[in-house]
């Protein structure tokens, strides 16, 4: 009886499982493109590096923040303020098969950046990418604790830990809505 049981309930599970990983597939490009879009709009806020040689200095970013037609993924263009000095910064991110996210922060490392070698967006509201440069290796978080506000902590690997080197608060000032509910 036991035996006839299972011969009828492993085909019916086997059938079925094909279908709850596609569902599973479906829904993470789905939370990805809705987390790279609440990332659109105007940026503005401080930062500090928070550790090594310039620990302590205090900037001010601005940002432009976009996603590519047709694809998962987003960009960040603009540039940051110290004193009377400003310096360009982008990064650009696109999923990149099963490999996660791939991209540049900067010009990458054949430039004076570094290289988004993988990553994943967590849930709908923190991304994580993997950066590298030679034998320099890190990581760069961007959660978003509400639609207006997002967080961004860059990290570099020291001895097998993870060490907070930058820490940048934006704050949305472009009134762009986001969410399923327009602005009229």
């Amino acid at each position: 009886m036991k035996r006839l049981l299972l011969s009828a309930v492993l085909p019916a599970v086997a059938m079925a499982l094909p279908s709850v990983a596609q569902a599973d597939t479906v829904k993470a490009p789905e939370r990805d493109k809705k987390f790279f879009k609440t990332v659109e709009g105007e940026w503005v806020g401080p930062g500090e590096i928070v550790a090594g040689k310039y620990k302590g200095t205090k900037f001010t970013c601005n940002f432009t923040g976009s996603t590519p037609d047709g694809k998962v993924g987003m960009s960040l263009d603009g540039g940051c303020r110290v004193g009377v000095f400003t310096q360009k910064m982008s990064a650009t991110i696109e999923q990149k098969g099963r490999s996660g996210y791939r991209g540049k922060f900067l010009d990458g490392s054949e430039g004076k950046g570094l290289d988004i070698i993988s990553g994943s967006v967590v849930d709908g509201r923190k991304v994580i990418l993997s950066l590298n440069r030679n034998q320099l290796n890190g990581v760069m978080q961007a959660r978003m604790p509400d639609d207006n506000l997002m967080h961004v902590t860059v990290s570099v690997r020291v001895d097998k830990q993870l060490v907070p080197v930058i820490g940048m608060k934006l704050s949305r000032v472009d009134g762009t809505a986001v969410g399923a509910i327009a602005k009229n």
